[in-house]
Order: C-alpha cells, then sequence, then structure tokens
C-alpha cells in the first residue's frame, strides 16, 4: 500500500516538470534572437592595424551580407573610417547561418590601410551598419554591435 502511495505523489509533479523545461526552452529562444557583433583579435598586416569583429548569429535568419563600419580614432587626432566585411559585396558571398559565427574582416585590396600600429588606435564607434538576408533585403533581426 505504500508503494501505490508513492507512485501517485509521483505523477503530479510530472506535468509542472515538464512545463518548467518548456518555459525555460521558450525564454532562450527569445533571448537569442539576434546578431551579436563584439570586437574581434586585432592584428598587424605590413606595420598597419587590421581590426576586426566576430559575428555570432542568434536570429532564425541567414545572413547573406554584413558591414560594419567603424571610425577610428588614432593618437594623432585623426579619425578614419573602417569597413569590416563578411564578404566581399560583389563577389562570392559566405552566409552566416542560424546558430553560426563569422569574422568581419577590413579587404585591404579594396580599401586603405590605417597606416598605423594596433597601439596608436584609441577608440572605435560604429557609423553605419549594412545586414542583408537572402534576396538582399534587410534583416529582420536587431543587430548589436560593440566595436
Amino acid at each position: 500500500m505504500t508503494a501505490i502511495f508513492a507512485r501517485r505523489s509521483v505523477f503530479p509533479r510530472q506535468p509542472i516538470l515538464v512545463s518548467l523545461g518548456l518555459l525555460l526552452a521558450a525564454s532562450t529562444v527569445l533571448a537569442a534572437n539576434g546578431i551579436d557583433v563584439r570586437r574581434g583579435a586585432d592584428s598587424t598586416v605590413f606595420g598597419n592595424c587590421v581590426p576586426s569583429l566576430v559575428v555570432e548569429n542568434g536570429s532564425a535568419e541567414t545572413i547573406d551580407y554584413l558591414q560594419v563600419d567603424v571610425a577610428v580614432s588614432l593618437g594623432n587626432g585623426q579619425e578614419r573610417t573602417v569597413e569590416l566585411k563578411s564578404a566581399y559585396r560583389e563577389g562570392v558571398l559566405y552566409p552566416i547561418q542560424p546558430g553560426g559565427k563569422a569574422v568581419l574582416k577590413q579587404h585591404l585590396d579594396t580599401s586603405l590601410a590605417l597606416g598605423v600600429s594596433c597601439g596608436d588606435v584609441k577608440s572605435r564607434k560604429v557609423v553605419r551598419t549594412i545586414c542583408e538576408a537572402a534576396g538582399g533585403k534587410e534583416c529582420a533581426s536587431s543587430v548589436s554591435v560593440q566595436p
């Protein structure tokens, strides 16, 4: 008789645990619905600082093209704009799938190098963001950038 009582007391808890699990899963999906861009590793190419950004696609859509223009303040007081891109605009695209990661890079063959070492870069701020999904339409998800 004790075994029957113990077995009956477990059943009312199962719907609560299942509901709690579904609630946690839904809140995780809702929290990860944007496109997050963070500062990547700076590299030096022929004595020039080349910044990068890391993209994490938390949205449900595939990103065909992403570009973030960053204004860089230099130690000598000058400011330069660097275009960091996921691909060449007119070339082969490298789509960023939902849940995927990619690196936005400066294409030194199509843009001017900063002309300074990474130690001369004092601050960065986002000037413009271009995000395109399939078919060249604007991304529906928000893009958050921390340069």
